[in-house]
């Protein structure tokens, strides 16, 4: 490519430099691939532990015990025994319990068996006598268990092959947690190879050649890969939550995918038009590269906001998550332009020729201009209509109401679902999942001893908690953990309210009263309470950051305090829209049927800022690619108003295939059978939905309409802002005939 004069549009000279060298461009990127991956498998991703995890008072107790026990969580495995006709006085009902507990006497990786026909645990007995718990702890931490437990589940099972009478089964902390950590696994592992399908399906549509499809799927595919390599590297500062990987290849596809077809795209245009391909190539690096960089810069900034949380995942969700946009960004600013160079019109090879004729590269969309003349004919009745919608969309959300997810959110058919909730319904809930009171004093006191046991005695009388009561005394005698049931689900209200009576009244009147002894609450029920709270707490600050920082960033790009302030007005609306979906479907049961899940009268709790997060970051990108082609055509001399029904028309289309990759991706993760993950996809892809049709099609463009000349509006004292130039395309260049298609920077 030959040199032209220096500009200020970093993208335009990255294109052009990456063109000229398209060699080290591409080799030094597969290196860059290479290298990242040697040095994630070399170095390790360190994982956020549970100790660390949780936050509030739960954190506190955390800490407590984790210096004077082997882990914090007892790891209490229970095998529930139960007969639909048969009581525990029964003799038969008796010798399935003996056999359960000869199944697992001498095991060396137990400790703690306390059996339900001991006079003394006659609280793992049910009420109506016909379900029982022979419970135990695992020794080490849960890690250390993990491997062990393969082989108790296997040997419960048969004891429960020669009882076919009753139901024997297992659950608690090491075998529940291992099989639904399998589970979920398994489900992102799918939720991945099916995502690809669905987005090569959508490109061939854009495209219509297996070239050009490869191109930006494979550029996305290796700035993923590259993330999750070098990821390794800040997670021994700041330990990454084990489903971040997940993280990344939801955000790294959705913006590699969308920033290569953005560039692609416009490059297949200048073709089409007739340039030649080193001018084609020079145009779509002025424009559409300085949107990629511009929208990349914009997401970065967005998903910085999730490290003002205070929440550790979200601490790494937001270092990933940067990392992954920022590689993504890079690889379209530097490796595109370098293939696009050496392959140029070898890039269609491999013609669909059904779908190659459906494509068009030339300019305007006709189906979106169709509905974009008419919203510009009346724009006053298309912004109220679009308005009108994305505001009933919204009104959910004043009802919204944010709930940890416990039982509710797992199928029946995952492993050890189905004991867990005969549990709950057998003994009052509680018992695998219970308050853990962490008491730090001389545990051989007289004082402490006596508090320990009104504690004990008061939980139970106050019918809000539940036996068995489990003490333990760390070696030092220095700490004691008391493990209560409470009642409810573990997640709601009634369990909420009994947690509130232990930390508020129970623990002040008994613990709370022996001098110089420190206590605090943790387990599910106390961290999802902890955890709500925080995350309320610093919603607005996270909010506030992202609101802040992309106005400046728009402000700067665009010159425009109007423009910089509808962006910032539009995305919320759309995300708001969104919110509103996932109100009325997963917290009034609007989907339960049509999606397959049971409604927990609640939204996960760390979904709402994590939505926001990924939500107003990925809408920027088509706000910042539509923004441009307008911008770019009225500093070419356009009226406001033809410059915006060219920018939208030349841009729905794209706007629409990428919308359509990202609803994809995203909707996968509404196929599966964890809530929390049901909720994200359908949150996610209503909302790419929404944004990229009624916000970026109808309301962006009517309200553009009517503002008119004061969209440019930018006072006398911001003239300092420095101006990023909206290059025009070079003039048409018709490359020689001779001349071969991929000369270009050869």
């Amino acid at each position: 490519m030959s040199p032209l004069k220096r500009s200020n549009n970093i993208a335009a000279r990255m294109g052009r430099w990456s063109a000229s060298h398209w060699k080290t461009a591409v080799f030094g990127w597969l290196a860059f691939v290479v290298a990242a991956l040697f040095i994630g498998n070399f170095v390790g991703t360190k994982n956020i532990e549970t100790a660390d995890a949780n936050v509030g008072q739960a954190h506190k107790a955390d800490q407590i015990l984790k210096h004077a026990f082997p882990q914090v969580d007892p790891q209490t495995e229970l095998v529930l025994v139960q007969s639909s006709s048969k009581t525990v006085q029964d003799p038969a009902f008796r010798a399935t319990i003996k056999d359960v507990e000869r199944t697992i006497a001498g095991n060396p990786a137990i400790k703690n068996v306390r059996s339900p026909l001991d006079p003394a645990n006659a609280d793992q007995v049910s009420k109506d006598g016909r379900s029982a718990m022979v419970v135990w702890d695992m020794k080490g931490t849960y890690e250390n268990a993990k491997p062990k437990i393969d082989g108790i589940v296997s040997a419960v099972g048969q004891a429960a092959d020669r009882h076919p009478g009753f139901y024997v089964a297992e659950a608690g902390s090491v075998s529940s947690g291992k099989a639904l950590d399998k589970m979920f696994s398994d489900q992102l592992k799918l939720a991945g190879e099916r995502s690809i399908p669905i987005t090569i399906i959508v490109l061939l549509l854009v495209f219509g050649a297996l070239v050009a499809v490869g191109v930006p799927l494979l550029l996305a595919l290796s700035g993923v890969l590259a993330t999750v390599g070098l990821v390794a590297l800040p997670s021994h500062i700041v330990p990454m939550d084990q489903n971040v990987s997940a993280v990344i290849l939801l955000v790294g596809l959705a913006v590699g995918v969308d920033y290569a077809l953005f560039y692609l795209k416009r490059e297949r245009e200048e073709r089409a038009l007739g340039r030649s391909p080193r001018a084609a190539l020079e145009a779509a690096a002025a424009t559409s590269g300085r949107s990629v960089l511009i929208s990349g810069i914009t997401v970065m900034v967005a998903m910085a906001g999730m490290m003002f949380s205070g929440d550790k995942a979200y601490l790494g969700f937001g270092i990933a998550t940067m990392m992954v946009v920022g590689i993504a960004m890079l690889g379209s600013l530097t490796v595109l332009p370098a293939l696009l160079s050496r392959l140029g019109d070898k890039v269609e090879k491999g013609k669909i020729p059904f779908l190659h004729r459906l494509r068009r590269d030339s300019g305007e969309n006709r189906f979106w201009k169709a509905i974009l003349t008419p919203v510009l004919r009346r724009p006053v009745v298309a912004a109220a209509i679009s308005g009108g919608v994305l505001l009933v969309l919204a009104a959910p959300v004043l009802q919204l109401h944010t709930a940890q997810s416990g039982l509710d959110a797992m199928p029946n058919s995952a492993p050890t679902v189905g004991t867990m909730k005969k549990i709950e319904k057998a003994f009052s809930n509680g018992d695998l999942s219970p308050a853990i009171v962490a008491i730090e004093a001389n545990t051989d006191s007289s004082a402490t001893q006596q508090a320990i046991s009104d504690l004990k005695s008061q939980a139970i009388s106050s019918g809000q908690m539940h036996g068995p009561v489990v003490v333990e005394v760390s070696p030092s005698h220095t700490v004691a953990r008391v493990s209560i049931p409470l009642a409810g689900k573990g997640s709601d209200s009634v369990s909420n309210a009994a947690l509130d009576t232990l930390r508020n009244k129970i623990l002040p009147a008994t613990v709370g009263k022996v001098s110089g002894a420190t206590y605090a609450v943790t387990g599910p029920t106390a961290q999802s309470v902890d955890e709500n709270a925080l995350l309320k707490q610093k919603a607005p600050i996270v909010f506030g950051f992202v609101l802040v920082f992309a106005f400046i960033l728009l402000l700067v790009s665009f010159r425009s305090i109007v423009i910089a302030v509808k962006a910032i007005v539009l995305n919320l609306l759309s995300v708001g829209a969104a919110y509103g979906v996932l109100v009325a479907v997963f917290q009034w049961g609007w989907g339960e049927s049509f999606l397959g899940f049971q409604s927990n009268g609640g939204i996960a709790s760390w979904l709402p800022i994590f939505m926001f997060v990924i939500l107003f970051g990925l809408s920027m990108d088509y706000h910042v690619f539509i923004l441009s082609r307008v911008r770019e055509a009225y500093d070419r001399g356009m009226k406001t108003e033809d410059a915006v029904a060219h920018g939208i028309s030349t841009t729905a289309g794209v706007v629409s295939s990428a919308a359509l990759v990202m609803v994809g991706v995203f909707a996968v993760f509404a196929l599966m059978p964890i809530l929390d993950m049901k909720e994200m996809g359908i949150g996610l892809a209503a909302a790419v939905l929404i944004d990229a049709t009624i916000v970026r099609a109808v309301l962006l463009p009517a309200t553009m309409k009517l503002l008119g000349e004061a969209n440019w509006y930018l006072p006398r004292w911001l003239e300092w802002l420095p101006r990023l130039e909206h290059e025009a395309s070079p003039p048409a260049e018709r490359a020689p005939d001779a001349a071969p298609a991929g000369a270009l920077g050869a």
